[in-house]
């Protein structure tokens, strides 16, 4: 399996999971997070996914300055129902780096280590200004994350490419340089404004 090669620098997300730490799946619970990962997720990498995985990075920098982020004690609130555009990607990404899940997640070991029930949703679009609620079990701290693409916006040329391909009429030569474009913004959203808070905006809450 090939990816660019951007997809290693990019920043990591590393978390401390208790359950996997109680079942041997990983040295002291530790797990580190690529973006490659979300990617797997997802099954192809577009500012979408890289804001959601973003936005993660951003809360739990917030809400866990001094200590490993615990995976598995955070709770989620999506400002939108999970049909709603792009919420139930975003959704996905979340759980991957969290472990919040709805109410189909794992339901725990002796009334521990339960993971449903963590992440829900809105039952209407528009809930804090389009931001993802994420919330300390232990402390209650709490933060919402704004995600604006809009900031990195895509190449000019894009527009045509990406008529051709809605029609589904692209050329192999227009593919491909679609592709390169694409990937191109994604890159610059990882790489150039990963800490940059006009593209990922984290509210104290």
């Amino acid at each position: 399996m090939t990816f660019p090669e951007f997809f290693d620098d990019a920043p990591v997300v590393t978390v401390r999971d208790p359950l996997a730490d109680l079942l041997g799946a990983a040295e002291g619970g530790v797990i580190e997070y690529h973006y490659a990962d979300a990617v797997r997720l997802a099954g192809h990498s577009c500012p979408t996914v890289a804001g959601a995985y973003l936005s993660v990075r951003a809360a739990l920098n917030v809400l866990y300055p001094d200590s490993l982020p615990e995976r598995g004690g955070i709770l989620v609130h999506m400002p939108a129902p999970e049909t709603e555009g792009t919420i139930g990607v975003v959704a996905q990404v979340i759980t991957l780096l969290t472990g919040a899940s709805a109410q189909g997640g794992f339901k725990g070991i002796g009334g521990r280590f339960a993971r449903n029930g963590l992440l829900s949703f809105a039952d209407k679009s528009g809930e804090n200004d389009g931001a993802v609620r994420f919330e300390r079990m232990d402390t209650g701290a709490a933060v919402a994350v704004r995600f604006d693409a809009s900031r990195i916006p895509p190449d000019a040329s894009q527009r045509d490419r990406m008529l051709a391909v809605m029609q589904n009429r692209e050329t192999p030569e227009q593919q491909v340089e679609f592709a390169r474009l694409w990937q191109a913004r994604v890159r610059k959203m990882l790489l150039e404004h990963a800490d940059d808070p006009s593209l990922v905006r984290v509210f104290r809450l």
